[in-house]
């Protein structure tokens, strides 16, 4: 599981951006979200680095 902190994810719309992001780029990833602790898991096979550059280029930088 890959974890990620994401302090500009404040919102139902964020959590519907950063879903979409992930997804795009591991189809068949598991993303859990914890909004209040802008918190980001997800489970599948793609790495870390791969999961980063698709937050940030969706403008969610992960601290």
């Amino acid at each position: 599981m890959i974890e990620f902190i994401l302090p500009t994810m404040t919102c139902g719309h964020c959590v519907g951006a950063v879903t979409q992001a992930l997804q795009a780029v591991a189809p068949q990833a598991r993303v859990r979200i914890d909004l209040p602790s802008h918190q980001v898991q997800v489970e599948g096979a793609t790495d870390r680095e791969t999961l980063a550059r698709a937050l940030a280029d969706a403008g969610y930088d992960p601290a």
